[in-house]
């Protein structure tokens, strides 16, 4: 076993929620902080979420710890109970009943408003000590609507002051759909803090690999590669509770080789024997000083020169007909006939007649030898005048 060959007090990376070897990155310190301020302000609801391993388990244990005696607790870890089950679970851990009475006493065969009302008792005793109550409930996500409800009631057990029960609900992220729900309208708005476990990065990774083999206290140093890691958190995630599986399988691997630094060729054996694979694009997340970006794929510049040659093919589809229709010669149009103005109503215009010229002046003769001596000397008069040369014409 690579606990004797290293020296090590302990596994440093067990699965139990042992407090000790809690890690607190930058989202469990917060969450811890928001739920210890919650609980000393007697804030009614609280809520802690995270994604699947996170630590959420092992940050209540935490939490429970640090407070003082004068708190009393009850951690649920079985959320599939009953609305009578679980009242006798709270008055167990705080100790009102004992664990013979909850199997074959009185309180075995207790309704419910007779469980609430020993609850409602114990509650109001505490306030005599300035104690108070918390009631942590792990998983809750799984909580049937009936035992939600039921909590929600309990939640109403309080004094003009402040609330006598803090309820705090752990689960993973479904919780807040289904505190989201429509008919958990009344006890999502009593919820007053609302805390979040995210996984770690990088640089959490690797100290929380070195602070848990502190916590182990190995007689032998043994130490990771900066390599692997980058593969650790590349096959990780930054989930803890898939850290200590691949960390585990990698020191029973160092173990077997005899060696003290483990290799990026270790995590990728123990990483291959768990069935994981990257959570990256093939490549480990690298310090921010060597980090690099990875070549695209082969298909994704494939779809991309696809995508290109289908615009192009469309755009020359839709443009060959416009320029056909601007090369095409405009065809010539018809001859309109002249215009011809008609005269649907009133009188048709009269014909314009051909009159013979009149003769001229010299060719007049009298009409008759009776006609006027005026006329007669005018037209001779007129025609010695044109008979005259222009010579002798006066100027």
């Amino acid at each position: 076993m690579y606990e004797q060959y290293y020296g090590f007090v302990q596994s440093p990376f067990t699965l139990t929620p042992d407090p000790r070897f809690l890690y607190r990155s930058e989202s469990h310190e917060e969450a811890i902080t928001l739920l210890q301020q919650a609980i000393r302000r007697k804030e009614g609801f609280i809520v802690l979420t995270g994604d699947i391993g996170t630590g959420k388990t092992t940050s209540c244990r935490a939490l429970l710890e640090q407070l003082d005696n004068s708190v009393f607790t009850s951690l649920i870890l079985n959320p599939f109970l009953s609305v009578e089950e679980l009242l006798r679970e709270v008055l167990l851990d705080f100790g009102v009943v004992s664990r013979e009475g909850v199997g074959s006493g009185r309180i075995a065969t207790a309704s419910k408003h007779e469980l609430i009302s020993t609850l409602h008792q114990f509650l109001l005793s505490l306030m005599a000590i300035h104690g108070s109550a918390v009631l942590i409930i792990d998983e809750a996500q799984h909580l049937s609507m009936q035992v939600l409800e039921e909590i929600r009631i309990i939640s109403n057990l309080e004094t003009n002051e402040s609330k006598l029960l803090q309820i705090v609900l752990v689960g993973q992220l479904g919780l807040l759909d289904v505190l989201a729900a429509t008919e958990m309208r009344q006890l999502d708005q009593r919820i007053s803090i609302r805390a979040t476990l995210k996984a770690l990065n990088r640089e959490e990774v690797e100290a929380y690999i070195a602070h848990r083999l502190w916590v182990a206290r190995g007689s032998t140093a043994v130490t990771f590669e900066a390599p692997a890691l980058d593969l650790v958190h590349a096959y990780t995630g930054g989930v803890p509770r898939i850290i200590n599986l691949v960390c585990d399988r990698s020191l029973m691997q160092g173990a077997q080789m005899r060696v003290n630094k483990l290799t990026p060729a270790m995590i990728d054996e123990a990483a291959g024997s768990l069935g994981l694979r990257l959570m990256t694009t093939g490549h480990p997340h690298r310090r921010k000083s060597d980090r690099v970006a990875p070549p695209t794929p082969w298909w994704r510049v494939a779809m991309m020169v696809a995508i290109v040659l289908a615009v192009v093919a469309m755009g020359l589809f839709l443009y060959a007909p416009v320029e056909r229709l601007i090369e095409a010669p405009v065809p010539a149009l018809p001859a309109q006939p002249a215009y011809q103005p008609r005269f649907p109503f009133g009188p048709k215009p009269i014909p314009v007649m051909d009159l013979p010229a009149p003769a001229p002046i010299a060719d007049i003769a009298p009409a008759d030898e009776n006609a006027t001596g005026a006329v007669i000397s005018r037209a001779v008069f007129r025609r010695a005048l044109r008979a005259r040369p222009a010579a002798s014409q006066a100027p």
